[in-house]
């Protein structure tokens, strides 16, 4: 398989600060890959040098087989971009925005109707594609986006949390449309979310932590690699209960707001017997498969957070820069 990403101990420095530590990684033609990471681990840094709107001080990486230092021009046009803030002329109306997207990549008018007619249909906002946006919900906002990320047949979509704020139900809407156009358009694409269900999605992820990549497989695998089910139980005296459980069955449970867990294999035949016989005096417990969630927080010590901020705007900054070629 092709890799249409490839990143080769890329980096970049803010004076002192190593804000992305030589990370490296190939994403393949037609792979949705996930790029998930705690408050100020470096991912949306990640994205904003593979998108050419940040100059990596080390390493190199090429999108669609142009060096995002080099060839910007080229890596711009074969991509396509979707922010979590919306990004949108609210006082256009839908086609408008289309339109001017469409005028800052050169596209010909013929090429470009069609297009537009194809993609808001596809996803359905062709009955409002004259509706001015600032009467459309957050959802259509977001369907909108995409459409117009995809306006100019990029290989590459890069997703930056697509669906944060939005409700359970548009959120699936979203994703429904977004795994049809990665069939329908032959894409690769590139996401970050907060949203660990939705990781669920991709074919790899590659867990990112203080500006380097400690884990980078399929779900199933980053799910195997914790060790097994995960048992969940409170007690009154946790310090003296993970001391127990050390001994008695050589485990390395954690503790977090009083909560012990700890990971076995076969949990099913394990618990009954632990509940019995377990010293310490067992309030509440409970056992699961482990979870994307259980992963992440093994593996970084960390929970999900909001991603970094300041990153953010730079990436919202520099789409205007990408659109005017500069």
């Amino acid at each position: 398989m092709k890799n249409v990403i490839d990143t080769r101990e890329l980096g970049r420095r803010f004076g002192q600060l190593e804000a992305v530590k030589g990370v490296s990684f190939q994403v393949g033609e037609g792979e949705l890959f996930g790029f998930l990471g705690p408050n100020g681990a470096g991912k949306t840094r990640t994205i904003i040098m593979l998108c050419t709107l940040l100059h990596p001080t080390g390493g190199s990486a090429s999108v669609n087989g142009f060096d995002v230092v080099r060839q910007r021009s080229e890596v711009r046009r074969s991509i396509g971009l979707v922010f979590q803030q919306p990004t949108l002329d609210e006082y256009l109306s839908a086609e408008q925005n289309l339109r001017f997207h469409a005028y800052a990549y050169g596209m010909p008018a013929d090429v470009r109707e069609s297009r537009m007619r194809e993609l808001l249909t596809m996803v359905e906002l062709w009955d409002r594609r004259a509706g001015s946006v600032r009467t459309f919900s957050g959802g259509m906002k977001r369907r909108l986006e995409i459409a117009r990320g995809l306006l100019h047949h990029p290989r590459v979509l890069f997703l930056d949390e697509p669906t944060l704020g939005l409700d359970p139900q548009t959120r699936r809407h979203i994703w429904e449309y977004l795994l049809r156009l990665r069939e329908s358009e032959h894409l690769t694409i590139f996401l970050t979310t907060q949203y660990l269900d939705e990781a669920e999605y991709c074919g790899r992820i590659a867990i990112i932590d203080k500006g380097e990549i400690i884990a980078l497989d399929t779900p199933d695998g980053l799910k195997r690699s914790v060790g097994g089910d995960l048992i969940t139980f409170t007690t009154s005296d946790p310090g003296r209960a993970t001391a127990e459980l050390k001994e008695r069955y050589g485990v390395e449970p954690t503790v977090r707001d009083g909560t012990i867990r700890f990971h076995v294999s076969a949990g099913d035949s394990f618990l009954p017997e632990f509940v019995r016989t377990f010293p310490e005096h067992i309030e509440t417990i409970s056992l699961s498969r482990p979870s994307l969630d259980d992963v992440f927080l093994t593996l970084t010590g960390h929970e999900i957070r909001d991603a970094e901020l300041d990153a953010r705007q730079m990436l919202l900054q520099g789409m205007g820069r990408m659109r005017m070629g500069r």
